[in-house]
Order: structure tokens, then sequence, then C-alpha cells
């Protein structure tokens, strides 16, 4: 499982306590002072909703930003107001955004801040009542999306189950899988080993793996709770 851009190591790392588990396509967000505050914010209870939603945003910013880190990028010259040539970089083209509603629109904002012409689809998975397997009931995607990067945008990752039928139906769509990167803010241990047993091409970018995830986000985030 080689990843096909190596992590800069002074933003990101292997997932501490769970990097030879589950190998280098794990890759986690370094935890500075700030980013652990932004985590405690949101997990505390006594957080407000205006908080909350702020106190996300500036958590999902920042793992966008990382996730963009991931995208493949060709050399290129261009010249400046003063005439001189400067030898930069650019996005190679082919790049969108997904994400599994409801929870993962939350992350939209933050993509579209940073890609302002980036390509947004959506995947809408619940669990049957009676049998508790989960289900598609909508997904729509760029026509093109087989030729795409895909950045799968999930903030919470329990067990994993989500995650997998979604990759599930963007494979049915033809997207290989090492074309995969999903943009998570919390992952609990039992998702990753879900996922990456099933997918072991796929990189999974995160803030924190905890046993415990704080499933209220979606409710707290968009006040159903």
């Amino acid at each position: 499982m080689e990843p096909d851009i190596i992590p800069n190591p002074m933003h990101v790392t292997n997932g501490t306590d769970y990097a030879d588990e589950f190998g280098p396509n794990l890759i986690r967000i370094r935890v500075t002072d700030q980013i652990k505050e932004l985590q405690t914010v949101l997990r505390d209870k006594g957080t407000s909703r205006s908080d909350f939603i702020f106190y996300a945003d500036r958590l999902i910013r920042i793992v966008v930003e990382e996730g963009l880190n991931q995208l493949p990028y060709k050399k290129c010259t261009i010249t400046t107001p003063t005439g001189c040539q400067y030898e930069g970089l650019r996005y190679q083209k082919g790049n969108c955004g997904v994400s599994i509603m409801r929870s993962g629109e939350a992350m939209e904002q933050g993509l579209r801040d940073c890609c302002r012409s980036i390509r947004i689809g959506k995947i809408l998975i619940q669990s049957d009542e009676d049998t508790h397997e989960a289900k598609i009931y909508y997904a729509k995607f760029p026509p093109d999306i087989h030729k795409r990067k895909v950045l799968l945008m999930y903030p919470i990752m329990s067990t994993g189950n989500t995650i997998n039928k979604a990759v599930e139906v963007l494979k049915q769509h033809q997207v290989e899988e090492q074309n995969i990167i999903i943009l998570n803010l919390f992952c609990t241990p039992v998702g990753i080993r879900s996922v990456i047993g099933q997918c072991p091409k796929m990189k999974i970018l995160t803030s924190e793996v905890h046993p415990v995830a704080p499933n209220h986000f979606g409710t707290k985030y968009f006040g159903t709770d």
C-alpha cells in the first residue's frame, strides 16, 4: 500500500499508535494545541450550536487544506507582473468532491472556499429500518467522475459501513480505489479497520483516531438535535 504522494511531515503524520497496523494510507493531521482545542470544543456537550459551527468550520478548513496536498500537481512556468519567469505548480485537471449526506454537506463550503469551481457530487445513504443495512437512496456525480480524483467528505466515521457503501457506489461508476481520498474529522479504529480492509489502496485523511467518535456532529451542526 504505497501512497501516490508522500505526506508533508511538517503538517501530517501517520496515525500515532495506529501507523504500524493501518499503514501509510492512514494520514492524520499533526495534533497541535490548536487542533486539540478544536477537537475539545466539538466534543464538549456544553458547546453552543453557534460555537460548534464556528469551530467545526475551522477544523474542516484545516482538513480540506491538507486534503488538497494529496492531489496531483504539475509544474508550470508563469510570467510575473514585473516580467520575470517563475517556476511554479498548478493542479492537474480532474478533481472533484463528493459529500455523503447529510453530515458530509457540512464540509462542502470548506472545499469551495479553497477550490471555487470544483464540482461536487452527493450520495445519500440510510439504514434500512428492518435489516439496518446501509442502502443508497440517492447518488449524483459529475459524468466524468471515473477520470477524476475524488475527495470523499464524511466528518464522522464510527463503523465504516457508510464509507464502504459510498465507495461501492463510486466503484460502480468506474472510480478507481486509489483515486479516492476520504476527508474526515473523527474516526475510530474499528471504522478504519473496516474501510482499509475493504479498500486498502484508498487514503484516509483525518484529524483524530479515537475509540469514541462524536456522533452528535451532524445533528448539532444542522440544528436537528
